[in-house]
């Protein structure tokens, strides 16, 4: 497994964020039972980089806390069979490493700083759940209907639970 942690914004945490980032990945690649050597690059900019990134991917002009960049198409969310088929939509595997290439997060560290303290927890713990909720996307998860939703909370509740990630 390879996680590639970025600090754009140069926000000092007062914890090891590239220990936590990387147990949460790997701790859902354990929870999913993710049969490959993976990829995973984490980006930590600011606001304003954010809402940039937001408007340009998503037509969406205003801050936000996290986006996810999925590089794998699933044929069911969670799903790992069929991707080294011949009938794969694309390459999603590293032709150097052999690992699977998930795809990208990109965390605003102010917005999660500012989002801990209106929820009352740590940063330390909003990270480690906005890398969880990413995770998920990443393996195809999404929130968009209710009966979703409610499956995404679960998963990202028992991941950071078995981390000992506790509100």
């Amino acid at each position: 497994m390879s996680v590639e942690i970025t600090n754009e914004a140069e926000f000092i945490f007062d914890f090891d964020v590239n220990e936590l980032v990387t147990s949460v990945v790997e701790g859902c690649l354990d929870y999913e039972k993710c049969p490959y050597e993976s990829k995973v690059t984490v980006t930590f900019t600011d606001n304003k980089s954010r809402r940039e990134i937001n408007s340009t991917h998503r037509n969406i002009d205003k801050e936000t806390d996290v986006l996810s960049f999925p590089m794998v198409e699933y044929e069911a969310p969670g799903d790992f069979s069929g991707l080294e088929s011949d009938n794969s939509m694309y390459d999603c595997f590293d032709p150097d490493t052999g690992e699977l290439i998930l795809g990208d997060i990109v965390i605003s560290a102010e917005r999660a700083a500012s989002q801990a303290l209106e929820y009352g927890h740590t940063i330390k713990r909003e990270i480690g759940f906005l890398v969880a909720h990413s995770m998920f996307h990443l393996f195809g998860y999404d929130h968009m209907e209710e009966r979703e939703r409610v499956l995404m909370e679960q998963k990202q509740r028992e991941v950071l639970e078995l981390l000992g990630i506790k509100r």
